[in-house]
């Protein structure tokens, strides 16, 4: 990703597959930057697009360990806090900018329960409380096709493909009202 689409600066940042730590590693950008959105990326293998998630739920539950081994079931992101929350980039104006550029692209309504939900609910969570203008939301992107070379009857998709449709993105939440 460039450092700058359409004027907009764009903040990079490797997150860890970690439940505590990727939202402990954001949280000191989120207060020094005050971005007018956030938009996450992970990659779910099996996908055959571009996912837009819409929900995030309040709850770890994964039978597989995050990278520092850790499984969590029937945990509770944040205790006493909304069940869910919804994602605050404009989804479906996503979608159809991605669609008229020939890109797949779907909206999906989980993020799952491992922590890719993690960092979205965080961020949301985060956002209600002290940036409610900020947008929020995450995005899921297919293998890449030399991740499928074993598999290949998996959906993959071009890294030129996820960089253009990660563009598309950000003018598009730039873009909304």
């Amino acid at each position: 990703m460039p450092d700058k689409i359409d004027g907009v600066k764009i903040i990079k940042q490797e997150l860890p597959t970690v439940y505590g730590k990727s939202f402990d590693i954001l949280l000191p950008i989120l207060e020094q930057e005050r971005p007018d959105a956030v938009i996450s990326v992970g990659q779910a293998g099996g996908r055959a697009s571009i996912s837009i998630e819409r929900v995030a739920i309040n709850i770890n539950d994964s039978i597989m360990a995050d990278n520092d081994g850790t499984i969590h079931t029937d945990q509770q992101i944040v205790t006493n806090s909304p069940a869910a929350y919804f994602s605050t980039l404009p989804v479906k104006d996503i979608i159809r900018d991605l669609h008229q550029t020939g890109i797949p692209a779907a909206i999906s309504n989980t993020a799952g329960t491992f922590v890719c939900d993690h960092i979205m609910y965080t961020t949301l969570h985060y956002a209600a409380i002290n940036n409610p203008d900020m947008k929020v939301g995450f995005v899921h992107v297919p293998y890449l096709p030399s991740q499928t070379l074993a598999k290949p009857a998996t959906p993959s998709m071009s890294i030129e493909n996820m960089v253009d449709g990660l563009k598309i993105i950000t003018k598009t939440t730039a873009g909304a009202k």
